[in-house]
């Protein structure tokens, strides 16, 4: 692994501001001032003495596509002058989504230009401002309004647009990682089929952060969620964990083969309306099986990388649909008001305690290990989230 991350080599990345120099492996975050009045640029330019300046960054840049720890290189980019309307954030935390892997590997749909930063979820706190921003202000909370800010990254620099103000009393964990699978899994739960009380939902990775939060928030409106996991080490600790957010059904893949399905289903009250799928193979088929007459299986991801198969029968005699669902696709379709209005409802749940999932919080200068485990190498691990 010569070229990983955890040997950082020399390496140069044309950034933003200009070149970036590499930070030794184990560096912890420097901390740098808050506001620069007056700082030197690139190429010996120096900001005017009115200007704001966003101070250098430590950031996990990738050069090329291909594996992460192969690479992901821990690097500092130059101080940045602020122009009008921009403000500039110091980033608190940041996760480790699968999304993230997928960009940096090339698999995601929507590839980035490289050189990029890693990362598209976080939460920061304003540390500067231009005279043209208008609704933020130094010390506010913000996440990202859209995915392509890079947020492994200590300091940001961006405009007022590219940010959403969130409130300040809930942990920075939370606050890092509301904006991605929370918001998928009230979107899905709202946007398909109009549940009601009573009703069944039925769903594969079940233990991911969107499986939790479905669990959670399927049970606030008093709809019941059937919940599926792969058979693993300690899977009775797993479905324990997931009966205590609010759920009376947990299986795995085999246990529902050998279940009769009509005593199930009696239990319940009825068949499932809605599925959810982001695995794929045969961890989707198990979830059709559970579908009722005119059900609708909504896939969100694909973790195993299998297709989904599904029989005809059920498509001719009990009129079944298969739809997909993409977060940003919905952001594009929505404005920011409307994002920061569900961001905010899903924060006032986190404060309330109707809320939670489990993570790790782990220091930016551990990001090998948080990538290492995020990555699945020590087996399965909470959600990564990177402290600033």
């Amino acid at each position: 692994m010569a070229m990983a991350i955890s040997a950082l080599r020399q390496a140069r990345w044309l950034s933003r501001a200009g070149v970036a120099a590499v930070v030794r492996r184990g560096a912890s975050c420097a901390h740098y001032p808050d506001v620069l009045p007056v700082r030197l640029l690139h190429h010996g330019a120096v900001a005017s003495s009115s200007s704001v300046v966003c101070p250098p960054a430590t950031a996990a840049v990738y050069g090329t596509l291909g594996a992460p720890d192969q690479v992901l290189r821990l690097v500092q980019m130059d101080a940045q002058e602020l122009k009008d309307g921009e403000v500039c954030v110091k980033m608190l935390a940041a996760p480790i989504n699968p999304s993230d892997i997928n960009r940096i590997e090339g698999t995601y749909p929507m590839r980035p230009t490289v050189p990029a930063v890693g990362g598209t979820e976080g939460v920061g706190v304003v540390v500067a401002v231009t005279p043209g921003v208008r609704n933020l202000k130094v010390d506010d909370w913000v996440i990202p309004s859209h995915p392509h800010l890079g947020t492994w990254r200590t300091h940001i620099a961006k405009e007022e647009s590219a940010w959403c103000k969130v409130g300040q009393n809930i942990p920075v964990e939370y606050a890092a990682t509301v904006s991605v699978n929370p918001c998928t899994a009230l979107r899905m739960l709202e946007d398909f089929v109009d549940l009601q009380a009573g009703d069944v939902v039925v769903q594969n990775g079940a233990t991911s952060m969107v499986g939790q939060c479905v669990i959670q928030l399927a049970n606030l409106r008093n709809v019941q969620t059937v919940n599926l996991v792969r058979d693993r080490p300690g899977v009775n600790e797993v479905k324990e964990r997931l009966l205590s957010l609010g759920t009376e059904h947990v299986l795995t893949e085999e246990e529902l083969s050998k279940l009769d399905k009509k005593s199930f289903l009696k239990e319940l009250g009825s068949e499932a309306k809605l599925g959810f799928n982001c695995v794929g193979g045969s961890a989707a088929t198990a979830v059709m099986k559970l579908l009722g007459d005119g059900g609708t299986l909504v896939t969100y991801g694909g973790m195993s990388k299998k297709p989904i198969t599904a029989a005809t029968g059920p498509f001719i005699f009990k009129d079944m649909r298969l739809r997909g669902f993409w977060l940003g696709k919905w952001k594009s379709e929505h404005s920011n008001e409307d994002f920061a209005n569900m961001t905010n409802y899903l924060l006032e749940l986190v404060r309330d305690g109707k809320l939670q999932y489990a993570t790790e919080k782990i220091s930016f200068g551990d990001f090998s290990i948080a990538l290492d485990r995020a990555m699945g190498k020590h087996g399965s691990a909470s959600k990564q989230v990177l402290v600033f």
